[in-house]
């Protein structure tokens, strides 16, 4: 489904019986991104299972292909990828269009930055409004020129550096994104690629770096981390079994926790200590949420979450917690308006900046239901209910497939129905949300308005 083809309004109502059984939810995003980009930079043929068949991760194998490498879907979730090695990849012929994924525009940014050819990259209207500077500015002292529109905005043409330079990056704010474009330009770079990040954001590049035979040594710094990877290396082929996404997982979490009587285990998720910061606010919230079945799978740590409705209270989040975080705050909203109490989040200026004004967009969807919200500087208090809260509204989802999902999971346990405006473009990151959730929840809790 398109983000850009007809709207689709869904409505969910209260869940006809508590959400119970074992789930699993598709594999990770950011991960599944990352597979295919470093597949298609290694030297051999590498294997991946679980991969996210979602519309943005299939943006990102289309551009591989079209950069040169061999891409093959094999079944449901595994993927062969026939790489070009380092500095290999080719000269699209046709524009790369990363549709609604922002993950794999700017991280491709950095993997053209470092090749010399030409390309054009675009995506659909809500990443055509997301800005591109925080990548293309640092990512131009590799000797890689961009062209934008105002403001930084897709389309964006790139011409990369002939003989690139490594980078020495000093991050402004916290943002995976924008380091990991600046560890691939580093790759086809000789000498040392240096980035220094605020706060420690989520390490999935670091990890399959070393996993694909790189040299990547990271010390702590503050809250930070001095990340440094040796150039020109030659990455070798390696298989990659993708988890579940934390952040997938996030949305029957929360349902589990407010829908009465629910008690759901959702396995084999990812528990990167980078990506788990919601699981821990959960916990401090008063949440039945434990792991089980812990273990290490392709350097990356999962296990199963088990879950039980039970009372919230109000909670107050630290602003250095959110690079752990920042994509499940929508849904720990969900969370705070059914807590005791004033939930406070501190420091969401990135929100500002994703698919769409995150925080703006969260606060209305709250306010649909009839929660109380403020928005202070960069920081939301949700006043709770301690209970259901109202419902009855529509959420008007700015083409977010976040905000949709969190705008329906809320429906499930408001005293009148919840509406969003779209949910095709749930596709994106989570093609078979609805079918998964009004399974879980015993019927058709979630249906077409």
């Amino acid at each position: 489904m398109s983000s850009e083809s007809a709207p689709q309004p869904l409505r969910a109502r209260a869940a006809p019986a508590p959400l119970s059984g074992r789930l699993r939810v598709p594999g990770d995003k950011s991960i599944s991104h990352r597979a295919l980009m470093f597949g298609a930079l290694a030297i051999g043929t590498t294997e991946i299972q679980g991969l996210l068949e979602g519309e943005d991760v299939l943006r990102t194998a289309a551009a591989m292909r079209l950069l040169g490498a061999t891409v093959d879907r094999l079944g449901d979730g595994a993927w062969r990828v026939a790489g070009r090695g380092i500095g290999g990849l080719t000269e699209p012929a046709d524009v790369l269009d990363m549709g609604n994924s922002g993950t794999a525009a700017r991280l491709i940014c950095g993997l053209l930055a470092g090749h010399p050819l030409f390309a054009v990259m675009t995506g659909d209207a809500s990443l055509r409004r997301r800005p591109m500077k925080r990548v293309t500015d640092p990512l131009a002292a590799t000797g890689a020129r961009f062209l934008t529109r105002e403001g930084g905005r897709l389309p964006l043409a790139v011409d990369g550096a002939r003989n690139p330079l490594p980078l020495d990056y000093r991050l402004p704010v916290a943002s995976a994104q924008v380091k990991s474009a600046c560890l691939l330009a580093g790759l086809c770079a000789p000498g040392v690629t240096r980035v220094v990040e605020p706060e420690a954001t989520r390490d999935h590049s670091e990890n399959m770096l070393r996993h694909f035979g790189a040299t990547v040594r990271v010390a702590a710094e503050g809250h930070g981390r001095v990340i440094e990877l040796d150039g020109q290396p030659e990455l070798r082929a390696a298989p990659v079994q993708v988890p579940g996404d934390p952040s997938s997982a996030a949305f029957f979490a929360v349902a589990a926790l407010i829908v009465p009587g629910s008690r759901l285990v959702v396995e084999n998720v990812g528990l990167n200590p980078l990506r788990t910061g919601l699981f821990e606010t959960l916990r401090e919230m008063g949440a039945a949420l434990t792991v089980a079945n812990a273990r290490t799978e392709g350097g990356e740590p999962v296990g199963d979450l088990v879950l039980r409705q039970g009372e919230l209270r109000a909670v107050d989040v630290p602003a250095t917690r959110a690079p752990s975080m920042i994509d499940e705050y929508p849904i720990l909203a969900v969370a705070a308006a059914h807590a005791r109490g004033a939930s406070r989040f501190r420091g969401l200026g990135e929100l500002r900046v994703k698919e769409s004004d995150r925080l703006s967009g969260t606060a209305a969807l709250l306010e649909a239901a009839g929660v109380k919200v403020e928005v202070e500087g960069d920081d939301m208090i949700v006043h709770g209910t301690g209970g259901p809260a109202p419902g009855g509204g529509l959420v008007a989802t700015q083409m977010d497939h976040r905000l949709a999902m969190s705008a329906l999971v809320l429906g499930l346990a408001t005293r009148a129905p919840m509406t969003i405006d779209d949910g095709g473009f749930i596709a994106t990151s989570f093609p078979d949300f609805v079918g998964l959730m009004n399974r879980a929840a015993g019927g058709a809790a979630i249906e077409a308005a």
